[in-house]
This record gives C-alpha cells, structure tokens and sequence, in this order.
C-alpha cells in the first residue's frame, strides 16, 4: 500500500515526459484538429507564438519533478494548472468530446490521488 503513491507518481511522470518530449521529437502521431474548429483554431493561436513549447517544456520539468519522491509536490504545483488546462480545452473546446478519453481520465485521477496523498504538505498553503 505505500508504493501506490510511487507507482502512481511513476506513471503520470512518464505521461508528462513522454507527451512533453513528443511534442520537440514528433515520435507519437498526434491527430489534427478539423480546420476551423475551435480545437484548430486555438493550436493555431499558441502554436506559432512558442508558448505551446513553454508548456510543453513546463510538462518534462513538471513530470521529472513528479517522479521524485522529494520534489514531487513541487512538481505537483508545476504540472496542476497544465491539468486543469487540459481539462478546461475538453470541457469548452471540444464540447467534452474528449473529456473521457483514456490519457485525460488517468492523467487527471493520478494527479488528484497525488494531490490527496499529499495534502497535508499543501495545507499551509491554504491554512493561513
């Protein structure tokens, strides 16, 4: 029962470096958007800028962080927003089309269990 929170750290790690890395190296078909869509408009938007590459880069950091067991609620507070980002472009951009794919669903129960299993270290960050 104590290498749960281990595994679990492991795998949403691995997630972050590998989708973080795919996004420099192309290894991993990514499917595009239909043109004009929302989703298309919005890669559109951020991908030219290089603020997509920041995110991306903020992922590899986030997910290495995550691995470590005495960095991980540091990488916790990397990666959260990057969830809750990907959970706000399911919901309003593709209409929750995706919101029950199996990579948003395990990403996003990891993340919450980590948070949960560390939560008295996050609570002088709320109690004051």
């Amino acid at each position: 029962m104590k290498h749960i929170p281990n595994i679990a750290a492991g795998l949403l790690g691995l997630a972050f470096v590998i989708f973080g890395t795919n996004h420099f190296l192309h290894f991993l078909e990514v499917p595009k958007p239909p043109e004009g869509s929302p989703p298309y408009l919005f890669f559109g938007a951020i991908g030219p800028t290089g603020f997509l590459s920041f995110v991306k880069v903020c992922e590899i950091i986030g997910g290495i962080l995550v691995v470590l067991p005495k960095t991980r609620n540091l990488g916790l507070l990397v990666i959260g927003p990057i969830v809750v980002n990907i959970l706000a472009f399911q919901v309003f951009l593709t209409k929750s089309a995706g919101l029950f794919d199996p990579p948003v669903i395990a990403v996003t129960v990891l993340s919450a269990y980590l948070l949960w299993v560390g939560r008295k270290k996050f609570s002088g960050l709320i109690n004051n």
